[in-house]
């Protein structure tokens, strides 16, 4: 059969949608993006993913690990937020450890929850979807942003009261106002239109451009200045703010502040560097798996709790962010 031009456009490849876990590989005042070379860096992250994460990191990172914390055993990228800690009354600081999502397996140390999606949450699409390329990188929200109406307008930036783990809404701009019988989530999601051209920019936000709406629906088109469409990736990070409820102030006050001493959640921000080896990203985004049934090869390798959980770096910071603190790490 001979295919015009238009049959072929309409009748695009059905896309990938990806979700997975991640363990914790460090966690430490380290950002080689916002604050490369520069240790320590000015606030405590939570990261996942390969071991590659140093202070200053160049080239191809996919071809620089050695081992992951992430599902695939080919993603080498790194993915890392703002650490959450409790202040309490007397003034001390404690770290809120992450916990693994319902949808992920069993065992996972931290467990931040990963998505590279084309359409929505519930479905494949019928795009184009182009993979970042090696020496990719981007932020998305800003520790700077200080009004809620700012916050308001981080769309795809959100917290959620959980009664469980598997609590999705409401989506909140801002820290919830009671203690949540389940932990606090945290949501994250990047801008998916590129500029085609641009690996970075000086803001490290420019060379992508956000048609993102709530809560994984379908983004909107790309515009002319940033056409290439990109996967929509989120990450889902779950705090067990839970051994804190029976501390929470007498005045009903938020306890919970963001490492670099945000009590209100309005500077909510993340960070990503990509680092998938060879062309496995883009095989998946060609492919029309969902979730896990893009593991064990199919199309893409997978790996065990046992070998994510293996998998880490020595902090190049020494300082102690697990006790009882008299101040947050940096401030």
């Amino acid at each position: 059969m001979k295919w015009s031009p238009l049959a072929l456009a309409l009748a695009g490849p059905s896309q990938a949608a990806l979700r997975f876990g991640c363990s914790t590989v460090s966690i430490q005042r380290l950002d080689p993006v916002v604050q490369p070379g520069m240790v320590p860096s000015s606030h405590v992250h939570q990261i996942v993913g390969g071991n590659a994460f140093n202070a200053t990191m160049t080239g191809d990172i996919g071809e620089q690990g050695t081992c992951t914390t992430c599902t695939f055993s080919e993603d080498f990228s790194n993915y890392w937020t703002a650490v959450l800690f409790f202040k309490h009354q007397n003034g001390t600081y404690k770290r809120v450890p992450i916990m693994q999502n319902t949808a992920l397996p069993n065992g996972i140390t931290g467990g931040m929850t990963v998505y590279y999606t084309q359409q929505d949450f519930n479905s494949n699409g019928n795009q184009k979807i182009t993979a970042f390329k090696p020496g990719f990188r981007m932020t998305v929200g800003a520790p700077t942003t200080e009004t809620l109406p700012e916050a308001k307008g981080h769309i795809g930036l959100r917290f959620v009261c959980l009664d469980n783990k598997g609590t999705r809404f409401p989506e909140l701009p801002d820290f919830p106002t009671k203690s949540c019988k389940g932990g606090i989530m945290t949501v994250h999601h990047f801008p998916s239109c590129w500029d085609g051209k641009n690996l970075d920019s000086p803001d490290h936000q420019s060379h992508m451009y956000s048609t993102t709406k709530e809560a994984f629906q379908a983004a909107g088109p790309c515009p002319a200045s940033h056409p290439v469409r990109m996967p929509q990736l989120a990450y889902e990070t779950l705090w067990d703010t839970t051994q804190f409820n029976n501390m929470w102030p007498s005045d009903g006050s938020n306890p919970f502040v963001l490492s670099y001493g945000d009590s209100k959640g309005y500077g909510t921000h993340a960070d990503y560097i990509f680092g998938w080896k060879g062309d496995s990203l883009q095989r998946a985004m060609d492919s029309s798996c969902m979730f896990n049934a893009c593991e064990n090869g199919r199309p893409l390798k997978s790996q065990g709790v046992a070998e994510m959980n293996k998998c880490a770096i020595k902090s190049s910071v020494t300082e102690n962010i697990d006790a009882w603190l008299p101040k947050l790490p940096g401030m």
